[in-house]
């Protein structure tokens, strides 16, 4: 079982510590909670699951489905939104020392954990095509291959590969509905075409073309044909139109003119996204599935990640808002069970917050915040001291610059 106490010896096995916040923080500082984070999270799901005990010791937490139904998909939610989160960091290559050694393990760990979910012999082989459902994390377990391909493919021993292409083409089966599950499909073949599996072009061509049509301006697409205020623009659209894009570009020119819109437009969500953090790192909580917390900025950690963020924003200003978020969401007390698995809720546990499809595994998307970990400690959004964010830069009195819509270019493609 992983426990608390094994938590805290993990971290001084690897040099981290557990310290309380220091008066005055460095960008080390900064990185540190990172990892800390990513430790937190990744430590019950990755170690059980490679160890075979994933089904057995994960408690599967619903509130208005039904448990049995959700135990069928609740492990996969797990696993596949995690490795979302995580995987460019496991993909970075490091420098020697506590981070690179941390980083050692947990790649290992993550490759048994895919081996052991994917194979049909495994106790912890999981459901990839019974059901809508995992449909969705096959998306979400693609898209972090495509985040890592060395390290979450290219490096698993062939009989692991055959398991997990296997996997994900047996989600063939389910069709997506009339939304963002369009985008779950196109990212699942264009992992198969990064793997040298045959790819449906067609899946790949729908969910493009569809959001193209749903988008409604100034960096916003619709959820389906109707607009839904909510968070499903950096749950899942932005980030996997993207990365579909810009990895299917080495396999076809079929969607190349799609990619300089896509990119300023999520250039523009980022920036909303960024001026929605208050001073005090708080977001509003609206729509549906607040309870993936900090996964509501995967778009803007994603836009850091890619040296994508819009001016004036910077990478210091960035990493101050998200840790500020972090720790305001992260560190509410019942936000974490006494085993270490996350509960359902925005600002701790909040059962009432969950809808019917969501339970323990599914909060896991939480994780897509420490996309920026795929940068290089190097590199200025961590090397660069703390920086103000643009709401706390107003509410303290500065005078910034006006913010503006995208203005929308009519498109050649419609």
């Amino acid at each position: 079982m992983t426990s608390r106490r094994a938590f805290v010896r993990n971290f001084a096995a690897f040099g981290l510590t557990a310290s309380a916040r220091p008066a005055q923080e460095s960008p080390e500082d900064h990185r540190q909670y990172w990892l800390r984070q990513l430790m937190r999270l990744s430590d019950p799901v990755l170690r059980h699951l490679a160890g075979g005990t994933l089904k057995k010791s994960m408690p599967v937490e619903t509130v208005t489905g039904d448990p049995a139904d959700r135990r069928k998909y609740s492990h996969l939610e797990a696993i596949g939104r995690l490795l979302a989160g995580i995987a460019p960091w496991l993909e970075a290559p490091l420098q020697p020392g506590p981070e690179f050694d941390l980083q050692q393990r947990y790649r290992v760990l993550a490759r048994q954990s895919v081996a052991s979910a994917a194979d049909p012999k495994s106790p912890d082989f999981l459901n990839f095509s019974e059901g809508a459902q995992p449909l969705v994390d096959c998306g979400f377990l693609a898209h972090a291959v495509l985040r890592a391909p060395n390290e979450l493919w290219r490096k698993l021993d062939p009989g692991a590969q055959r398991h997990l292409a296997a996997a994900l083409l047996s989600s063939r089966v389910i069709s997506p509905y009339f939304s963002n599950w369009l985008l779950f499909a196109a990212t699942v073949e264009a992992a198969l075409a990064l793997m040298g599996e045959r790819w449906d072009v067609m899946r790949i061509d729908y969910a493009v073309r569809q959001h193209e049509q749903w988008y409604v301006g100034d960096g916003v697409y619709g959820d389906g044909p109707r607009f839904h205020w909510d968070y499903y623009n950096s749950f899942v659209i932005h980030p996997m139109l993207l990365d579909v894009l810009r990895v299917m570009a080495a396999h076809t020119r079929a969607w190349e003119s799609f990619l300089p819109d896509a990119m300023a437009r999520a250039r523009r969500y980022a920036a909303i996204q960024e001026r929605l953090i208050s001073p005090e790192g708080t977001f509003p909580a609206v729509g549906r599935s607040i309870a993936y917390r900090t996964g509501a900025f995967q778009l803007l950690a994603q836009m850091a990640l890619l040296g994508q963020l819009p001016e004036p924003l910077t990478g210091p200003q960035v990493r101050g808002a998200l840790t500020a978020v972090m720790r305001r969401m992260l560190e509410a007390p019942g936000t974490f069970d006494d085993d270490g698995w996350l509960t359902i809720g925005f600002c701790g546990h909040q059962p009432r917050l969950g809808e019917s499809y969501i339970s323990t595994g599914s909060l896991y998307l939480c994780a897509t915040v420490l996309l920026p970990l795929g940068l290089a400690p190097s590199d200025p959004f961590w090397s660069q001291p703390p920086e103000d964010w643009t709401a706390r830069r107003l509410w303290s009195g500065n005078d910034e610059a006006a913010d503006h819509a995208l203005p929308d270019a009519p498109s050649a493609r419609r």
